[in-house]
């Protein structure tokens, strides 16, 4: 039977705690990797239903009890062709280093595999955001470049590394309020 990681869920203490930077090497490697497993199984039904999984598209390190600076992000975006994109992150270390002033907000809410209740309310995050991290698919230091859904993904993922969780940005007094030229998706 295969071994999955216990999700750190928000009530836990780790999970508000600021990251250390991780080290390069084999071990933070394989643990990505590993990170990545997990994420595609929790997105394939009978395996999520076998092993009482949520699914998930994005994992940050401390949520597996890990304190580094670790993430990852996987799932497959349909394009207008009718051909699928596999958006496929596993960062080492990730910085964002440009940020958009033009907003964005996920039109239901934003999720996470670390929070079981739910909070209702408008997350407001950058449309388009650069990202500088090791790279472990590519194997190298890289900048990448997201916007929209991929965006807000890797800026919940990355929140996660500073403590952060995404109702920490509901607004409390109007959670639905709707901002000026923010985009919804």
């Amino acid at each position: 039977m295969k071994k999955y990681f216990k999700i750190v869920k928000d009530n836990s203490n780790s999970i508000r705690s600021k990251c250390v930077d991780a080290n390069i090497d084999q071990e933070t490697i394989d643990l990505v990797n590993s990170m990545k497993d997990y994420l595609i199984d929790s997105q394939n039904e009978e395996i999520r239903n076998k092993y009482h999984m949520r699914e998930g598209v994005g994992l940050a390190a401390p949520q597996i009890g890990k304190n580094i600076r670790a993430l990852v992000v996987y799932y497959e975006e349909p394009q207008e062709d009718g051909s699928v994109k596999i958006i496929d992150h596993r960062l080492i270390n990730p910085k964002i280093i440009l940020e958009s002033v033009k907003e964005a907000y996920l039109s239901n809410g934003e999720g996470c595999l670390s929070v079981d209740d739910e909070h209702q309310g408008y997350v407001y995050r950058k449309y388009k955001i650069q990202v500088k991290a090791y790279d472990v698919c590519l194997k190298k230091e890289n900048i990448i470049t997201a916007y929209g859904f991929e965006a807000i993904v890797l800026q919940h993922e990355i929140d996660h590394l500073d403590g952060i969780l995404f109702y920490d940005h509901i607004n409390k007094k109007d959670p639905f309020l709707v901002k000026d030229g923010a985009v919804r998706l």
